[in-house]
């Protein structure tokens, strides 16, 4: 793996708490109606992505998620005034505007989506893994999904064709105890999701899933064997979300005390303390930082309040692609 020095750990600090203040922005402009639809945050899940894109080559790998999607495209290079101007359906956004906070997605930067269909995304990981592996550009895919989307069909057929053509993917299930709202306990006889890897003779294995440390040494080993052409790995990242499935979401199924709990692991103090712990930075370096974060989503608040929206006309520039079709012209 390669080496976790001060320089990884200040910027794990910087990126995961930009993510996490990105996230609370969107929640107040989702109550003030500035972000419509649905709104599904990341925070406390942010050491998964820190720690896979420590293990990722970003040049060539992939990544593919489901709805709870703003952050892995900032991770991923996009520019995150973008991603704020997408969920609030500006014509500036990742998607002009026109996929919103469910859909981000950003082929120049391999990020994939963004997939609002439960599951939907496991077989589309996998075929992104194919053509890796058919037109041998040596990429790997991170394919993740929910707990809840583990018992859909659909991840069974995907992992039998990953491991029948040996594709370059990792699977990574973020369990975070509540899939839509239903415990884990309630959806099916075992609680080890990991271990549905064990039954196509996959590599597989748990993972904390709030010290990005973990995650990134169990990524490291996960590409290095899908890049060494031996296959697909499973991962089941064991982590928590601090908020609701979706903002609408009361949260009936657990109890404040409980979450308050799971704060005391949460992955930001983690980095944090090991920072303070080993003189990586003074309190006024952090400081610094933080207001650096401020500061940025701030810009991206104003960058998209100050977007416009799409025009009409970009619902019919986007639907047909031929250059000969005869009714309404592509002009995108």
């Amino acid at each position: 793996m390669k080496e976790v020095t001060k320089e990884v750990y200040l910027k794990w600090y910087e990126d995961m708490l930009l993510w996490r203040k990105f996230e609370d922005k969107l929640a107040a402009l989702y109550i003030q109606q500035k972000v419509r639809g649905f709104l599904h945050l990341y925070n406390g899940q942010e050491a998964v992505l820190a720690g896979a894109l420590h293990a990722m080559d970003l040049t060539k790998d992939k990544m593919i998620t489901a709805y709870r999607n703003h952050v892995q495209p900032i991770g991923m290079g996009v520019d995150p005034r973008r991603v704020m101007a997408e969920l609030l359906g500006k014509a500036t956004g990742t998607s002009k505007g026109m996929g919103g906070s469910m859909h981000i997605f950003s082929k120049e930067h391999r990020f994939y989506g963004g997939h609002g269909i439960v599951g939907g995304q496991i077989p589309v990981g996998a075929g992104l893994a194919f053509a890796d592996k058919y037109f041998e550009t040596g990429g790997v895919t991170m394919t993740y999904f929910g707990d809840g989307a583990a018992r859909q069909g659909s991840l069974h057929e995907a992992f039998n064709m990953a491991m029948l053509w040996k594709l370059p993917v990792v699977f990574i299930v973020e369990n975070n105890g509540y899939a839509m709202g239903t415990s884990v306990e309630r959806t099916a006889n075992h609680t080890d999701i990991w271990k549905l890897g064990l039954g196509y003779e996959m590599p597989c294995g748990p993972v904390d899933g709030m010290n990005p440390v973990k995650v990134a040494e169990a990524m490291t080993e996960a590409i290095d064997r899908a890049r060494r052409g031996d296959g697909p790995t499973f991962l089941e990242m064991k982590t928590y979300r601090y908020r609701g499935h979706s903002m609408s979401d009361a949260q009936l199924y657990r109890s404040k005390e409980e979450v308050e709990e799971y704060k005391k692991i949460d992955p930001i103090t983690q980095v944090l303390d090991v920072i303070m712990d080993q003189k990586y930075a003074t309190e006024e370096e952090i400081e610094v930082i933080d207001q650096r974060v401020k500061d940025l989503v701030e810009e991206c608040v104003k960058f998209a309040e100050e977007s416009p929206y799409p025009e009409l006309e970009q619902l019919y520039d986007v639907v047909y692609a031929q250059e000969d079709y005869p009714f309404t012209p592509h002009k995108l």
